[in-house]
């Protein structure tokens, strides 16, 4: 067989077997890549616990607007434009405090607003269109707010003379719903005016034995427990 003749026949199977051989799908044939749907899901439900724990810090500001004084609570006293007047007092067991100008004031069973406007009321017999501003600087009765998954969301006291774990305080609202993310109960605490958040594996205390983490609640401290993502 001639050179020519050889070169010739291996061009013709060469060609006859490109021909043989499947031809790549189109782009818009193949099929799509698959979408991140795990991430989705996250973000979605991230953004559901986002609100879920806005929606409980606005109840749980509802609670302290609707909040009674009493005995023992220590209030921020301002009045615009007079210094003279600012006082932090500690609510009397008889629901009183004691004000320059105005002697004693009852206001326990009050609330903050309603207080404030007794305060104006007696003060404008000796100011010009007193304008009062009272903060609750320590309550008397020790409160936290557990919110979320939990069987009885609420507020409670924290025992007298005694201390608050988050596993008891979860456990005093009745404990988790089956729902819960025990995984990553939050504790959200408010540390020199700023709101710090603290995330705690639940499980790592009642499994694991860790009790280290089980943390101390203090005063107006919130639990939020979310709900499990999947």
């Amino acid at each position: 067989m001639s050179a020519r003749l050889g070169t010739a026949l291996f061009a013709s199977i060469f060609l006859a077997g490109a021909c043989m051989l499947p031809h790549p799908k189109d782009d818009a044939d193949a099929p799509a890549s698959s979408p991140v749907v795990h991430d989705s899901a996250n973000a979605a439900a991230a953004a559901k616990e986002s609100a879920a724990i806005a929606a409980a810090l606005q109840q749980v500001a509802r609670a302290k607007n609707d909040y009674r004084l009493a005995p023992a609570d220590l209030l921020s006293i301002t009045v615009y434009q007079d210094k003279d007047m600012d006082r932090k007092v500690r609510i009397n067991s008889d629901g009183t405090i004691a004000l320059p100008l105005i002697g004693a004031v009852q206001i326990g069973g009050m609330t903050l607003a309603d207080a404030q406007a007794v305060i104006e009321k007696k003060l404008s017999q000796y100011l010009v269109n007193p304008q009062a501003s009272l903060f609750i600087e320590d309550y008397g009765n020790k409160t936290i707010f557990v919110m979320g998954e939990v069987q009885k969301p609420g507020s409670y006291p924290i025992p007298t003379e005694s201390r608050m774990t988050l596993l008891e305080a979860i456990s005093t609202a009745g404990g988790f719903t089956p729902v819960a993310a025990q995984d990553r109960a939050r504790v959200l605490r408010y540390v020199d005016g700023q709101s710090v958040t603290y995330t705690i594996n639940t499980r790592e205390i009642t499994s694991q034995g860790q009790k280290d983490k089980d943390m101390v609640l203090v005063p107006n401290d919130i639990v939020y427990v979310p709900q499990s993502f999947f």
